[in-house]
């Protein structure tokens, strides 16, 4: 990690400021005619070194936002460790144990390189930890944030189904957890046909991976996460532009097991249970078809409307399962609809849940660790959207119109009964760069619900 345990004579001090602040300081010094006489006004992101004063040292101005307490943004360093010229630096303002936890983690997050196939200049400014700081959970945060983005930037030839088996083998095994594989035709031995219909035409197996963790007694919990290690679109084939990104369709896989991760590590009391079902959209003769009608684990038959939209159909296998346990609660990611993004954006998340006190903690949790989702209804009125007159269900419905709605509409078919769900569909992937989040795969909501969960059972 990008941090050492103590100041030296050569560290140089960071100060956090408002633009408010800046303004209403009365008392003129020498360090504030030569902040303004360089232009800084304290507008957040901006910096500004000013050299050592008499007795005193070398100091860096760093602009916050206003209307919040300093340190409440976890991402106000993290544009830092890129840069800043070589050296050791400390944190001058005094902040209290969550606030220095929060910025701790934005610079390590800021040192994110993902250096597979291209090597990096590597960032060279140190952080003092700072005071009052959780260690542990920065590290565990962002741990568990770049085992996402790990996972989604690395490219398909590198990660398909079994790649993504492995991958989940090795946190595992750190934890001491259990993962069961189903793969290939034992998918339809073992009653998971809808995962095996959407993945048998690629020459990679497609799988159903299945971690368990923790005692039997504690709650338990599950989380779902779409697995499409490379989407073509099936026949339903996609343009070249809508294909190029098409390896981040696991984003929402990626997210479990980051969120997975941060729940060992932390050693939550909980039962964790996370469904991974994992699979290529290819294209050959052995491809499902539109208006083929495909079983699925509940025995529901559905009427495919779209090779397109395969990430429900392999879903639908995943939450049956899911809802066999009677969990506590069921939590699914999916990069699911472009709907959703035309509605919310990339950056936002889509929120359905149908249980409102879930839901209202999932966004309380978001906004306090600035990892917000937006939710969107699961509006009974367009469940007629989604009936098929040859099966129990269509996978697209009769209109593009609420496409986000009518996917989550679909997907809570799967769930048993009166079992707590939440359904995040999310972009999982930065299409422009920002202080602490390169452009590229991103994680979304999980260090929101992974606060939810600890405050709940930590």
């Amino acid at each position: 990690m990008p941090f050492v345990s103590r100041k030296n004579s050569q560290s140089i001090a960071i100060k956090l400021v408002t633009r408010e602040a800046l303004q209403n300081q009365k008392k003129r010094s020498s360090e504030h005619d030569w902040l303004k006489t360089n232009g800084f006004e304290g507008k957040p992101g901006t910096t500004c070194f000013v050299p050592k004063q008499a007795k005193g040292q070398v100091r860096l101005f760093v602009g916050v936002k206003e209307g919040k307490k300093l340190g409440d943004e976890i991402w106000d360093l993290a544009g830092l460790p890129n840069q800043l010229p070589k050296g050791r630096y400390h944190i001058e303002n005094h902040l209290s144990p969550e606030k220095a936890t929060k910025i701790a983690t934005g610079w390590a997050l800021g040192e994110y390189q993902f250096s597979k196939h291209k090597k990096h200049a590597k960032c060279e400014a140190e952080l003092v930890w700072p005071t009052n700081a959780d260690r542990a959970e920065v590290n565990r945060l962002a741990s568990g944030i770049t085992i996402t983005r790990d996972l989604i930037n690395l490219p398909a030839n590198d990660l398909g189904p079994l790649e993504l088996a492995d991958a989940t083998k090795k946190m595992a095994k750190a934890y001491k957890a259990s993962v069961t594989v189903i793969t290939g035709k034992e998918l339809l031995n073992k009653n998971y046909p809808s995962v095996h219909a959407v993945g048998r035409a690629s020459s990679r197996a497609p799988c159903l991976i299945d971690l368990q963790w923790g005692r039997r007694s504690s709650p338990k919990i599950t989380l779902v996460g779409k697995g499409v290690c490379f989407d073509s679109g099936g026949l339903d084939i996609k343009p070249a532009s809508g294909m190029l990104n098409m390896k981040k369709d696991m984003g929402g896989a990626a997210q479990v097991l980051g969120l997975a991760h941060m729940i060992m590590d932390a050693g939550l009391s909980i039962r964790l249970r996370v469904l991974i079902p994992a699979v290529e959209n290819a294209i050959s003769g052995d491809a499902f078809r539109p208006r083929d009608v495909l079983q699925t684990r509940k025995g529901i038959t559905v009427e495919v409307g779209n090779t397109d939209a395969e990430g429900r159909l392999i879903l639908s296998d995943a939450l049956t399962e899911a809802s066999k346990d009677k969990p506590e609660m069921i939590i699914d990611f999916a990069t699911l609809t472009g709907a959703a993004r035309v509605a919310v954006g990339t950056d936002l998340p889509a929120l359905f849940c149908n249980n409102d006190k879930l839901a209202q903690k999932i966004i309380e949790f978001g906004l306090k660790n600035n990892d917000p989702v937006w939710r969107l209804p699961l509006w009974e009125g367009y469940k007629h959207l989604i009936e098929s007159n040859v099966a129990d269900l269509s996978s697209t419905g009769s209109t593009p119109f609420g496409g986000a709605i009518t996917a989550a509409l679909f997907l809570e078919n799967f769930i048993e009964g009166d079992i707590p769900w939440a359904h995040i569909d999310l972009m999982a992937y930065n299409t422009r760069a920002r202080p602490g989040r390169p452009e590229g795969g991103e994680a979304q909501a999980i260090r929101g619900l992974y606060a939810m969960l600890k405050a709940k059972f930590g």
